[in-house]
């Protein structure tokens, strides 16, 4: 029973992945954003030497890019869930012998693979414009799999929105009203230290800072010291995938 369940879970992102290779147009369009961030807007803030202290800044923003892209992907998920709800597909999945757990865990984790192939695409990106980001095998699949329960926790977010707004436009609006503020209120693009104190605060509540602290840490620094932020992700992930549980009859409702 538990090897099924299990077997539903890995199926979810399985799909995920054969979506994304009968239409990898959506990966190229989706990279557009990334890569502009990383040569334009790094190239040009690392010529004014913006920020001296963070050394290289193409090398310094290259994480906090990764996780911009990410994360919008992730916000963005639930989306599906209203289709899916005016068509009638969720009903039918809900009132099905598949906990509810399932659903959103399988979900989530479909999420957090649909937005970790901007992973790839940013560090190459990066690495053609000379950042230097390690290139340690170990260091690149823990930077990954960090991603990937971090969007796991901002796609059960964004399913928690959609159970809660029901509409497309409503969604939408949401998702565009919070994905910047993330951004920018972490340590995405320049140090915590730098920022006016309200913003700081702000930032030390942001998941978005810890995982792009932990990639940092990963692929820029090559330091393993990544437990806070491993621990402060896993209690993000696991209190957005408990509640979106919750809520998810709301969508049907």
């Amino acid at each position: 029973m538990r090897a099924a369940k299990l077997e539903s879970l890995a199926s979810m992102a399985e799909m995920e992945l054969r979506r994304l290779r009968h239409d990898p147009f959506e990966i190229l369009t989706r990279a557009v954003q990334p890569i502009l961030w990383v040569a334009v807007f790094g190239s040009v803030m690392a010529r004014i030497r913006a920020f001296p202290s963070v050394g290289d800044y193409v090398t310094f923003i290259t994480p906090g890019v990764v996780l911009q892209s990410s994360t919008f992907i992730s916000l963005a998920y639930g989306i599906a869930l209203i289709f899916e709800r005016e068509s009638g597909i969720l009903k039918k999945l809900l009132t099905s012998p598949i906990p509810r757990s399932y659903i959103v865990v399988g979900r989530a984790l479909a999420g957090g693979v649909r937005a970790s192939t901007q992973y790839v695409i940013v560090l190459a990106s990066a690495a053609v414009v000379g950042a230097r980001i390690s290139s340690d095998p170990l260091n690149l699949v823990a930077g990954y799999l960090i991603l990937v329960m971090a969007c796991m926790g901002f796609t059960s977010l964004s399913i928690l929105i959609a159970s809660l707004l029901k509409t497309r436009e409503r969604f939408m609006g949401i998702i565009g009203a919070i994905t910047m503020p993330l951004f920018f209120a972490s340590n995405a693009l320049y140090p915590i230290e730098v920022m006016p104190d309200v913003i700081k605060y702000i930032s030390l509540a942001n998941p978005l800072t810890y995982t792009v602290s932990a990639l940092r840490k990963l692929l820029v620094s090559n330091s393993y010291d990544v437990l806070q932020e491993i621990l402060v992700l896993a209690c993000f992930t696991i209190i957005s995938l408990g509640v979106a549980v919750k809520n998810l009859k709301k969508i049907i409702e």
